[in-house]
């Protein structure tokens, strides 16, 4: 199931996806979302099999409406956290030179002001001129969980998405100091965390069309030309492995975010070019489907 937030008479609303399609889930009477619930309030509320059951209803009683004549929406609007995966793809510690990360999982977090959802435009900020891409692919928790064993992590999983984790590199690296760096590491907030700087969608995947995230090609083209290719099994932490490490001492909740990495082929290690006002990102997760979005100055 394909499960999407877009907008209708100025507001947002739930819908499935499916065939290039967008049904909506208030269509059928015994609907799991009589108030217009958004997906975080889905999760929270425990009610994904009830929306499966609608979703199969509402795609055979309605004839729904194009995709490409909606817009659409992050498939999750208020995370209480965004966690992200430094150098998890083997390709990409290779091109950094980072064969010798830590071996155990690296996370840093992003927060609200960074989401936006498909077609939304990247900003390109005043303060910065190294403006990278690095396509993601993202799990969303499903249900609260703490010091979940490895065995049990998937279970945790309501499903996936595309995400990019967009990276301002003059930032990341401070070049305000000589040898670019401090004894405090690197600035993971302001080269990581600006407005505009994490897409996600272009929906939520649910794991039963999924059952296996670690055989998925994913790749990114800006305007056109692939600047990444690759497949998830390249990954040095599995999901379960990673849930198990978060979720030590750390409450996961339902609608929290874990972006699993990127691989080879960012801007920064490929010679670039950075992205300029005027360019287009797309992110394809097989199964899943593409993320778009334009980039603007800001």
């Amino acid at each position: 199931m394909k499960l999407a937030h877009y907008s209708l008479n100025g507001q947002v609303h739930v819908g499935v996806v499916d065939a290039g399609r967008l049904y909506d889930l208030r269509t059928p009477v015994s609907s799991a979302v009589p108030d217009n619930l958004t997906i975080d309030e889905i999760l929270s509320r425990g009610l994904l099999s009830s929306v499966q059951r609608d979703a199969e209803q509402a795609i055979r009683d309605s004839s729904g409406a194009p995709l490409e004549s909606l817009k659409l929406f992050s498939p999750i609007l208020n995370p209480e956290k965004t966690l992200l995966m430094a150098v998890n793809y083997r390709g990409h510690r290779r091109e950094s030179e980072t064969e010798g990360a830590p071996d155990e999982p690296y996370l840093f977090t992003k927060f609200r002001n960074s989401l936006i959802g498909p077609d939304d435009p990247v900003l390109i900020p005043k303060i910065s001129q190294q403006v990278d891409w690095e396509v993601e692919l993202s799990a969303v928790i499903g249900r609260i969980g703490k010091n979940i064993a490895k065995e049990d992590a998937m279970s945790y999983v309501a499903g996936y998405a595309v995400s990019n984790d967009i990276s301002f590199r003059d930032l990341q690296f401070s070049t305000r100091l000589p040898d670019g760096n401090t004894k405090l590491g690197l600035n993971w907030v302001k080269g990581k965390g600006l407005d505009a700087s994490f897409p996600l969608g272009p929906w939520l995947v649910t794991t039963d069309e999924i059952p296996n995230p670690h055989k998925l090609q994913i790749s990114l083209a800006v305007n056109g030309k692939t600047r990444q290719q690759s497949t998830t099994g390249d990954m040095v932490f599995t999901i379960d492995s990673i849930i198990e490490y978060v979720s030590q001492g750390m409450t996961l909740k339902p609608g929290d975010i874990i972006s699993t990495g990127t691989p080879a082929g960012v801007g920064a290690f490929t010679g670039g070019p950075y992205l300029k006002n005027g360019d287009v990102l797309e992110g394809t997760i097989q199964k899943i489907g593409t993320l778009r979005n334009p980039v603007r100055t800001d």
